[in-house]
């Protein structure tokens, strides 16, 4: 495996406390409530990076802050009564991590700080006036997952110029994501000359018939959007892209790692120290509506070269110069 640049990148996807320990809380300490909209497995990189960020800030998880950890195993039906009962609780601050968390989170108050981490454009979703000045009880960090779309149909079109059908998997029980996903791919795809297929899945369980589909659309790729569910089976995702021998590009590094062809996206690991920072700022009696949206940007490129030898596929040089780490 050749490292190109160094870094630091998991994913994962996201009513369930975090299982590892449930850590008793010392009477005093002020209370975050993390809550995301996928499953905790796959979250132990990203959860070390908003506990850096925490520590950048002076909070240290034991010592002199508490969390409630919430997650949703992709039920977007448990996060009403998820936010409810941590409002009840008197939370400090909410780090609301995931679009459907944070719509939740702000559904449920207007007076408790929010701390969103979201892949979508706040303003758009209406969690925030502006960018710069957020207003209300709600600010955050954003890595614009949707812009990452069409790049990715941009990826697999340079790496087959021949290629003609591309099918993009959403997840339709997310429609915030799902939505603004196919809005971009559908444009990128008609610029690209490129007839694109809208796949659905809302569980682990639709997956195989997905795939199954793409041999009836004889497609020559898969794009994965970039969605909580997908991220907690990054691995299962992976395996069945390399049994169909179809070529599938995803988001972060993770797919690439666990044997898919090709990924891309913004180092979600960054996003996340960023929200801690925020969440710890807030704690110090920063207002959400003085801090600016902030905006992880930093793409990065992951391609597996083994893969791509399997699938017969020759990396041109200039994508395989760009990337960030080749695995082979």
């Amino acid at each position: 495996m050749m490292r190109r640049r160094a870094f630091i990148t998991l994913l994962g996807g996201a009513a369930a406390v975090w299982p590892l320990t449930a850590r008793a809380q010392q009477p005093g300490l002020p209370v975050i409530g993390f809550v995301n909209i996928g499953s905790s497995g796959g979250y132990a990189g990203i959860l070390s990076a908003f506990l850096k960020g925490l520590d950048e800030t002076g909070y240290v998880e034991g010592r002199n802050v508490a969390i409630e950890y919430r997650w949703a195993e992709n039920q977007l039906d448990r996060l009403p009564a998820m936010m409810a009962d941590l409002v009840q609780r008197k939370m400090a601050v909410i780090a609301a991590t995931s679009t459907p968390a944070a719509l939740a989170a702000q559904a449920a108050t207007t007076t408790i700080p929010i701390v969103f981490e979201i892949g979508s454009d706040p303003v758009q979703l209406g969690l925030v006036t502006s960018l710069n000045r957020p207003g209300g009880n709600v600010t955050g960090v954003t890595f614009l997952a949707q812009e990452v779309v069409p790049k990715l149909l941009e990826l697999l079109r340079e790496l087959l110029p021949r290629a003609r059908v591309i099918p993009l998997l959403v997840n339709p029980a997310n429609p915030a994501i799902a939505e603004a996903n196919t809005s971009k791919a559908l444009a990128a795809a008609h610029t690209l000359g490129l007839e694109l297929h809208v796949l659905n899945a809302s569980s682990e369980g639709d997956f195989e018939g997905a795939f199954a589909k793409l041999v009836e659309l004889r497609a020559n790729g898969l794009v994965v959007g970039p969605d909580p569910l997908f991220l907690s089976h990054i691995e299962q995702l992976a395996a069945l892209a390399a049994h169909h021998g179809v070529p599938t590009v995803f988001t972060g590094r993770e797919f690439t790692a666990a044997g898919g062809l090709m990924s891309s996206g913004a180092r979600i690991t960054d996003s996340y120290r960023l929200t801690g920072i925020y969440t710890g700022r807030v704690l110090k009696g920063d207002k959400p509506a003085d801090l600016p949206v902030q905006q992880a940007t930093k793409v990065e490129l992951y391609i597996n070269l083994k893969t791509a030898k399997s699938l017969g596929i020759t990396i041109p040089l200039p994508l395989s110069g760009r990337a960030d780490e080749l695995f082979e």
